[in-house]
């Protein structure tokens, strides 16, 4: 056997003796876990331990491009949901699109959040426990006001029947039922909007920045430029490009 097929073959059973190894390691500290009940804050800082340790890597996972639903498509679901008539569903679904916010920030929306003479929205404690405010357009403050008079006693934005807040799961479930209304065959969920939303403003010309701003992401690659804009230098190219958007 020539030399360097041996160095080969000595390297290949050095990998796969290591990462035997390691599965051996990580089995034995599950049973460890198990066996002194650790609740799950200690179990996961053990584990963060343990992959530095043994040198272990999350696989990274490709991100997939979502699949936007056209424009005809939009504008159907949402007529089908005024069609059907229940104005309480057709204003969340609207805010959730106009404002691209999360589904489980949309929910917790209070009605003292709400800064209806700057068309703006307290978010407390969103997506990494972080405040922010997001916007919504000039032409849908008459349209909250509207709501908001014809339920007086609510607390927060949008409540159920029960007088208590919509669940992630129950608008998730008003969406599926409003695609299949439509007919729509692709599959639309909350998020959808929000992804739907930031690429129309990026077609409208706003800086990666500013959608920064409106939708909450965080991005290192552009945090310097990100740290030196506030809200306020946003409102006014927001408020342009929703200015011609109708759902």
């Amino acid at each position: 056997m020539a030399r360097g097929t041996q160095k080969r073959k000595k390297r290949d059973d050095f990998v796969t003796t290591n990462e035997k190894a390691k599965s051996h390691i990580v089995a034995q500290i599950v049973r460890l876990a198990r066996k002194e009940r650790l609740d799950y804050t200690a179990f996961n800082y053990v584990c963060q331990q343990a992959r530095k340790k043994l040198g272990l890597r999350r696989p990274r996972q490709e991100r997939k491009l979502p699949q936007l639903l056209p424009e005809t498509e939009l504008r159907k679901f949402f007529r089908v949901i005024q069609e059907c008539g229940d104005l309480q569903h057709e204003i969340m679904l609207k805010l959730l699109f106009y404002t691209a916010v999360r589904v489980s920030e949309l929910v917790r929306i209070k009605v003292s959040d709400i800064d209806f003479a700057r068309c703006k929205i307290f978010i407390e404690e969103g997506k990494g426990r972080r405040d922010r405010y997001i916007l919504f357009p000039a032409s849908f403050r008459l349209v909250l006001q509207s709501h908001l008079r014809a339920n007086p006693k609510n607390r927060y934005l949008f409540e159920t029947t029960r007088c208590t807040p919509f669940t992630t799961r129950r608008v998730q479930q008003i969406v599926k039922l409003y695609r299949e209304e439509a007919g729509i065959a692709q599959h639309v969920h909350p998020h959808l909007f929000r992804h739907q939303m930031i690429t129309y403003l990026t077609t409208r010309g706003l800086s990666d920045s500013q959608i920064q701003l409106i939708s909450g992401h965080e991005s290192k690659r552009s945090l310097e430029v990100y740290q030196h804009l506030s809200l306020k230098n946003v409102e006014q190219a927001y408020q342009e490009a929703v200015k011609g958007l109708e759902v």
